[in-house]
């Protein structure tokens, strides 16, 4: 059974890696113009794992910022994935040993987090693992190719590679939405609440991180109060 979930998970990272290698080059010439090396930006891919924090951090370090400055502005931006570890916690069932947590804690990003938070029953640690086995490597490569590669390829050409992952984002809310009346009405009330706070002056000049963990804080809560989950009952 373990193998099995992971080699699923494998399957259901594919994907991801592809489009954490494209993310991940353009990552890697802004840590180019920062001044890292190319095993420097790689090896910062691979134990951080944190897309729009380390673009954060490349792009402060370019003009010189202070310490306290980066570490401000890296606690704002990842905020967000203390949400989606106390979602995944709920995923998990009882029985979790500790080690495993520990582990899918390392690598909880967007993309693994909305393919685990997608699955139907409770959450197999085994398939996160698999999804991070190709996952996180990638995204670690496409980082240090970049660096070490610089411009050869055009903005535009990695920039349409990098559509897959929106593509993947549909590909896990439509079938939900598909299924649950409520679930289509969060989506639609989440896109309509994130284009408003990116057009009106006051809320744009507010970090995306902080206006994604306002989102999510305001809308999930008053879904779980007009529409609550009752909890199963758990097996004997």
């Amino acid at each position: 059974m373990k193998r099995k979930q992971f080699f699923r998970g494998v399957r259901t990272g594919i994907p991801i890696a592809l489009g954490y290698l494209a993310v991940g080059f353009t990552l890697g010439i802004t840590a180019k113009n920062a001044g890292l090396t190319a095993f420097q930006s790689g090896l910062t891919s691979l134990l951080v794992s944190a897309s729009a924090g380390q673009y954060a951090a490349f792009t402060m370090m370019a003009a010189q910022s202070g310490y306290l400055e980066i570490a401000i502005m890296e606690a704002v931006t990842n905020a967000r994935y203390i949400l989606m570890s106390c979602a995944l916690s709920q995923k998990l069932p009882e029985s979790t040993k500790t080690w495993h947590r520990l582990t899918m804690g390392f690598a909880v990003t967007d993309e693994i987090f909305g393919m685990a938070i997608a699955e139907e029953d409770k959450l197999n640690p085994y398939y996160y693992f698999g999804m991070m086995a190709i996952a996180v490597p990638l995204w670690a490569l496409g980082t240090f190719l970049g660096t070490a590669v610089g411009n050869v390829l055009p903005g535009s050409v990695v920039s349409a590679l990098s559509v897959g992952l929106y593509g993947m984002f549909l590909a896990v809310i439509i079938p939900a939405s598909k299924k649950n009346k409520i679930i289509l009405g969060v989506v639609v009330v989440s896109m309509a609440a994130s284009f408003a706070l990116e057009v009106i002056p006051w809320f744009a000049a507010i970090a995306s991180g902080t206006r994604t963990i306002l989102l999510t804080v305001v809308i999930a809560s008053a879904a779980a109060v007009l529409f609550p989950v009752k909890e199963e009952t758990a097996d004997a």
